[in-house]
């Protein structure tokens, strides 16, 4: 499988970058369009539209298109920037998507909400909606971030580990039968090899990070960025000084954490609470 990419150079304007990367592709691959919609079942003006930047394609597209060129979530998350340009995200939100496609690991900690790359389509369409989306853009969000968690997949995948204070798993969804599912992803998710999951119980009492959701990537150069994000605003951090001070900061929280094994009895528990669907 290739090396990932940086996607943070070249053209800086969201479309133009992601009809930039398609040519580039397809031109390696040696493909013609016709060739290329052969290939994926698609009709090739579609292809010729999206590398114009007349259209941007659906999640589908962009996803097969990701397993066709094996840059697994990359042109994905290059489509997200492109649809949300000047409009939903923020511009240091952006600059994040692009490292998180091309980070060899991430690390995060959980305040109130699950990480994008773990949740269910239940639990996104919730959480979402609840952020104001409805409607055609609401599927297609949920959509795509369901694509987002293709980086998860695969020989390829980065290691991944997420500290989750005990209250995102106190905080179930108003859907009885997508918070059972999510409780059931999250615990099969915290089997996999490339997956930690821990949980910060109640009872570890005031911690550093109390207040803000954060997410760590270490990127091809050996360099580490950090995003913090809140319910009003995020921040993209990438000076050497506060990335040190925020990883301290989460190494903390990590020893007050259960351990995986831990964890995974702990989410199984939570599973076990979730009153059964009541009989037709």
């Amino acid at each position: 499988m290739p090396q990932r990419r940086v996607v943070t150079g070249r053209s800086q304007e969201p479309r133009q970058r992601f009809a930039e990367e398609l040519r580039r592709l397809r031109a390696d691959k040696g493909d013609s369009l016709r060739q290329l919609g052969e290939r994926l079942g698609w009709d090739w003006s579609l292809f010729g539209k999206m590398e114009k930047g007349e259209t941007l394609g659906g999640p589908e597209v962009v996803q097969a298109l990701d397993q066709y060129f094996g840059t697994p979530g990359m042109l994905l998350a290059l489509w997200e920037l492109a649809r949300a340009d000047h409009t939903q995200f923020r511009e240091q939100y952006r600059q994040y998507m692009a490292l998180e496609a091309e980070a060899v690991s991430l690390w995060h900690f959980a305040v109130s909400v699950l990480p994008g790359l773990l949740q269910t389509p239940g639990y996104a369409r919730e959480v979402l909606a609840a952020g104001g989306l409805k409607g055609e853009e609401l599927e297609r969000q949920v959509e795509a971030r369901m694509g987002r968690r293709e980086l998860l997949e695969g020989e390829d995948a980065p290691p991944f580990r997420t500290i989750l204070s005990e209250a995102v798993l106190r905080t179930p969804l108003r859907n009885g039968s997508a918070w059972r599912e999510q409780l059931e992803y999250l615990a099969e998710m915290a089997e996999q090899p490339n997956v930690t999951v821990h949980v910060l119980p109640f009872s570890a009492g005031p911690y550093g990070l109390d207040s803000t959701d954060v997410w760590f990537l270490r990127l091809p150069d050996g360099r580490t960025v950090a995003y913090t994000e809140n319910a009003h605003r995020g921040e993209l951090i990438e000076g050497y000084g506060p990335v040190e001070r925020l990883q301290r900061a989460y190494d903390a929280v990590r020893d007050m954490a259960m351990s995986p094994a831990e964890s995974r009895k702990f989410i199984l528990r939570m599973l076990e609470e979730v009153p059964c669907d009541p009989s037709p």
